[in-house]
């Protein structure tokens, strides 16, 4: 028996289920259309999708929801040789796993200004950067006294700085004293450089740190702070029936720290600001309900919403008046300015420009549609319901976002809900189930789900992003920093990386610099002793747009990728005496089969 579709007062969607009940609801007919990308067309927005627990970030079209790439940051492709290369071994230090939660754009004036994207690992609290033109990391910084670094946000008005929560509280410093001592735990709100991806600074505070935000002016940033208890088991963290939300006034730290008043902990040399012991010059704290997760900015600036996720409300504070609460002039209960119902379980919101705000809700499973003026005018005593409409969502979401929110050209076109499980919506595939992405039109007044996509575990957050801001090149530029490297290794050894086939010995290491261009290696045989240290210096000498070779050393464990234009390297051991075939990976040219060489290893 198939589902029927049935529309409920207020502009919720369901589904009538087998047996009675209800089932959110299904794709519309006219879905399709709506979603269809001509063959020959190009999307109308790039979407950036964290990877989760795979450690990297995947780069759809919407409205077809077709995934284009997959970036890798700090996990292992066996595709590119990411985690294999010697830049990116340089780069990852010997890890080859992350769990990348949050990925954000740079910005100029705010909006996205197409030079970078930024994404955390929580696993290993470090924040990596994505040069957009190439989209490929190209630099990634470890967070000092930091753990579980959870919400980042990059500053709105221009290319800046990127804030880092840690989420997870540890000793201050985290060298083995104090451990079983929790009142002496604390959390770091982490400034990194977005140009040098230096770190600027660190605010220290009490309480767990876990979603980020910035205003459009570089005054301040939020973050929320759930355990406020200082707990460190469920039950110790559920004691309080509030929380808080902290906002950190960016020019007061900036200033203690241009004069000196900083402490450092532990070996990191980078200067704290120490801002515990609840409101200050540098943080106030804004009172939520319960376990707050989300914080988002209205696109016009005025609004902070704030998430408690055991709460069915949403906090709405204006930001203007944080100045005048920072001066002691009013109270920061003064600066909320609304408080609406949108439902059991609050997460995450998203603006469509318009005035309005989508916001998830994680145990109704549904995304919520409501207005700001009105919730501002209800919370003033004005009988006037803020809800505009709600959509139930296949299920329990949690992160959402619409195209262009995050910036203040919000376009209100589509919004996405990211939600956690997707029992019986696509084919069963085993004992781990794909999660749903779904997409929701939200051009006019009603919220219509038009589009079901299956993916892999786990995207946290995802930026929808128009796509005349984003400008690749075709070939490498050759303007990353990794190229230096490469260059200083050719003048030590005499060698134009464009130009030579040249196999330098040096004791037990023997560097192999080599040109590729289709459909052939500038060497077919390499000669080297087992044990050798054996470095590949490939550069690939066609211009042609993704003519792109690999070179893989079969039974040594080594592939890697050189798009046109570009150089890469890789270091290993040579193994036992015997022939060796090393080859091209990516196909090239009608002859790419016979694109190969021997590497002859000798006893």
């Amino acid at each position: 028996m198939a589902w029927s579709l049935s529309a409920c007062t207020g502009g919720t969607t369901t589904s009538q289920a087998p047996g009675g009940g209800t089932a959110p609801a299904a794709p519309d007919a006219h879905a399709s259309n709506k979603t269809h990308v001509p063959p020959g067309k190009h999307d109308d927005y790039y979407g950036f999708w964290s990877g989760g627990q795979s450690g990297e970030v995947r780069i759809l079209g919407v409205p077809s929801m077709r995934e284009l790439k997959r970036i890798p940051v700090f996990n292992r492709d066996s595709a590119t040789g990411w985690g294999q290369t010697d830049f990116s071994k340089a780069l990852l230090k010997g890890r080859t796993m992350g769990d990348t939660h949050h990925v954000h754009l740079s910005y100029t004036d705010g909006t996205y200004d197409g030079r970078y994207a930024y994404v955390n690992d929580k696993a290993t609290a470090r924040l990596a950067r994505i040069r957009l033109e190439t989209m490929e990391t190209d630099k990634i910084v470890d967070i000092p006294n930091s753990q579980g670094t959870h919400g980042i946000f990059p500053q709105r008005h221009k290319t800046g700085l990127v804030l880092c929560n840690s989420e997870f509280r540890t000793p201050m410093p985290n060298d083995g004293r104090d451990m079983d001592d929790p009142k002496k735990y604390a959390a770091m709100h982490t400034a990194i450089d977005g140009e040098t991806m230096e770190v600027k600074w660190q605010c220290m505070v009490d309480g767990n740190l876990d979603l980020c935000a910035t205003d459009y002016t570089g005054d301040y940033s939020f973050a929320c702070c759930y355990n406020s208890e200082g707990g460190v088991t469920l039950e110790e963290m559920m004691g309080a029936d509030q929380d808080w939300v902290w906002c950190f006034n960016l020019k007061a730290i900036q200033a203690a720290v241009d004069a000196g008043k900083t402490m450092t902990v532990g070996t990191s040399k980078a200067p704290v600001v120490d801002a515990r012991g609840g409101d200050n010059e540098f943080v106030v704290r804004v009172p939520v309900p319960k376990s707050p997760h989300g914080v988002n900015i209205s696109p016009d600036g005025k609004y902070a919403v704030m998430c408690g996720k055991l709460s069915p409300t949403v906090t709405v504070v204006e930001i203007s008046r944080l100045a005048d609460v920072f001066a002691g002039k009013i109270k920061v209960a003064d600066a909320v300015v609304a408080q609406p119902e949108v439902g059991l379980g609050p997460l995450h919101t998203a603006f469509d420009g318009r005035g309005n705000a989508y916001t998830s809700i994680f145990l109704d499973s549904v995304m919520t549609k409501w207005n700001i003026d009105k919730a501002i005018r209800a919370y003033k005593g004005e009988q006037v319901d803020p809800i505009v409409a709600k959509l139930d969502v296949h299920y329990q979401v949690g992160h959402t976002n619409a195209s262009m929110s995050e910036t203040k050209e919000a376009d209100g076109k589509w919004l996405v809900a990211l939600c956690k499980f997707s029992k019986d919506r696509f084919l069963p595939v085993g004992l781990l189930h794909p999660e749903n992405d779904q997409l929701i039109d939200i051009s006019d007044d009603k919220l219509d789900l038009i589009h079901d996509g299956p993916t892999a575990p786990e995207p946290h957050d995802a930026v929808i992003v128009r796509k005349d801001l984003i400008k690749t090149i075709k070939v490498q530029d050759r303007k990353d920093d990794r190229f230096k490297m490469y260059e200083e290794w050719a003048a030590k050894d005499g060698v134009k990386l464009m130009d030579d086939n040249k196999v330098i010995r040096d004791g037990k290491k023997v560097r192999v610099y080599m040109i590729s261009q289709a459909p052939k290696f500038g060497l077919t045989e390499v000669r080297v002793k087992s044990g050798d240290e054996v470095q590949f210096i490939v550069t690939n000498r066609d211009s042609v747009e993704d003519l792109a070779h690999g070179l893989c050393v079969t039974q040594h464990d080594v592939n890697f990728l050189i798009n046109p234009q570009d150089t890469q390297s890789a270091t290993f051991t040579a193994g036992e005496p015997g022939v060796y075939w090393y080859y091209c990976t990516w196909f090239c040219h009608a002859m790419h089969l016979e694109m190969r060489g021997r590497l002859i290893v000798e006893a």
